[in-house]
């Protein structure tokens, strides 16, 4: 970063886990850090999923620089082999990061970012341009919108406000948006906050990743106090094999029970299941929505849950010259890296700011973000981005490029699509998961979750 701009601060979008980690990490550099977040409270996002249970224990979740920032105000650490839930994730560390001094003071809350430019110029300009300020045009809760002059912008604003469409060919189907009230969230907490959205009602599950397998589930355990709820899945491949996984023969117990019991749900007629399902319209009736294949086929349902993914929202970053993988919109030199066609989680390379480089001087997309529409993120892999880029703000280029990483390949992830390799086990069927996998007997993580089978992304399903 020039040094006429260190004066300014730098603004990151988003206060989930990453962007307060890079917070952390500015400060500890001697940066100064502001902290835009569109939702009311630090975490916002996984508020809405705070009844999930994460896939990776507490001691791949938790970044360093953080820590140093917790650990002087009496903070007591988390067992470090437990699996969190999204909850917890806030409650126990969020929640108190976002509440320390250094952190508090820098974080606004209900901070919506508008656009993001540099200052004077559109995407058209060049000259001096390396050495201008950016502008963040942020809309505040209280409906003003103001222009904040900063050196740098690293944006963690994640994926979860754009989910993926229900059509094929990732367009929404013919008539999703006008149907969208009959659509829920991504992960809704069917048994507990949504229960009267779901309970005696048909629910079509659409999609073969994690968020679908850990909704099924859940909808299961539903449907044995509320008798008339009715439990659809809709899946565009030939089969569920690759959710099953390897069932009761599968190397991880606790990733084996998962799918043995989803499997067991549709053939006891539990689910009812429907392959090479690629919807293609959606239309509206006094007796629910009708949601219909490409092939002609249809059923009728009362609510959709959509487990399709994300893809990032790249409309505020417009005026920016950023260079993106033509195929999952992530920065161009890390597209390759993560192509779920041939990667899992444990199989992308670390990797830190001259990977997340863009034209646009001092500008970082990171975490969730930063992998587009690649479902193979995880926290402890965005934990390591903000810190080389940090550093790469700093000047200190030896640190950037020194990227560092260990998880292990079968150790921390699943390659199923669906969503950030982080989230989700399904809380139902985890109970007791702990004991059962050993994973609060060693320090190294155990996958919690529902196996795809395959070791290298969807290449390897041969």
């Amino acid at each position: 970063m020039d040094a006429d701009k260190k004066s300014l601060p730098v603004a990151v979008i988003g206060a989930g886990p990453i962007g307060l980690a890079a917070a952390a990490h500015l400060l500890e550099r001697g940066l100064e850090p502001v902290v835009f977040e569109s939702g009311a409270t630090a975490g916002a996002a996984i508020e809405q999923w705070r009844h999930i249970r994460l896939f990776s224990p507490w001691r791949f979740n938790l970044d360093d620089a953080a820590l140093r920032l917790l650990e002087p105000t009496g903070w007591e650490s988390p067992r470090l082999t437990a699996l969190p839930y999204g909850g917890e994730l806030i409650d126990q560390y969020l929640a108190p990061l976002a509440a320390t001094p250094e952190m508090s003071s820098r974080l606004q809350t209900g901070s919506r970012v508008l656009a993001v430019t540099r200052q004077g110029m559109d995407k058209t300009h060049t000259r001096s341009r390396d050495t201008t300020p950016f502008i963040v045009r942020v809309e505040h809760t209280s409906g003003e919108v103001r222009d904040h002059v900063v050196a740098a912008v690293i944006d963690a604003s994640g994926t979860w406000s754009t989910r993926n469409p229900l059509g094929t060919s990732g367009l929404p189907a013919i008539g999703e948006l006008k149907a969208a009230h009959r659509v829920s969230s991504p992960l809704p907490d069917v048994v507990g906050r949504d229960r009267a959205a779901f309970a005696g009602r048909r629910v079509l599950v659409v999609g073969a990743g994690h968020s679908a397998a850990n909704t099924l589930i859940n909808l299961a355990d539903l449907a044995k106090e509320e008798p008339e709820t009715r439990i659809l899945w809709a899946v565009r491949g030939a089969s569920a094999e690759k959710v099953y996984g390897g069932g009761d023969a599968d190397g991880l117990p606790a990733r084996g029970m998962l799918g043995s019991r989803l499997r067991r749900l549709v053939e006891d007629g539990r689910i009812q299941l429907h392959t090479g399902f690629g919807i293609s319209s959606l239309t509206e009736s006094e007796g629910g929505v009708t949601v219909t294949s490409g092939d002609g086929r249809a059923v009728v349902t009362d609510v959709v849950v959509p487990c399709t993914g994300f893809r990032p929202d790249l409309e505020m970053l417009r005026e920016l010259r950023l260079n993106l993988d033509p195929a999952v919109e992530a920065p161009m030199e890390l597209g390759p890296l993560i192509d779920p066609e041939f990667h899992s989680c444990g199989t992308v390379p670390p990797h830190g700011a001259k990977v997340l480089a863009h034209p646009e001087k001092d500008f970082y997309i990171v975490g969730m973000k930063s992998y587009g529409r690649a479902p193979t993120f995880l926290l402890a892999t965005g934990y390591e981005q903000v810190r080389s880029v940090a550093a790469a703000l700093a000047g200190d280029h030896v640190a950037a490029d020194t990227v560092h990483l260990e998880l292990p390949e079968t150790g921390v992830c699943s390659s199923g699509a669906g969503t950030s390799c982080d989230v989700p086990a399904a809380s139902s069927a985890a109970e007791g998961i702990e004991e059962a996998s050993g994973c609060c007997g060693t320090p190294e993580p155990v996958l919690i979750g529902i196996p795809t089978g395959l070791a290298h992304g969807r290449s390897g399903a041969n």
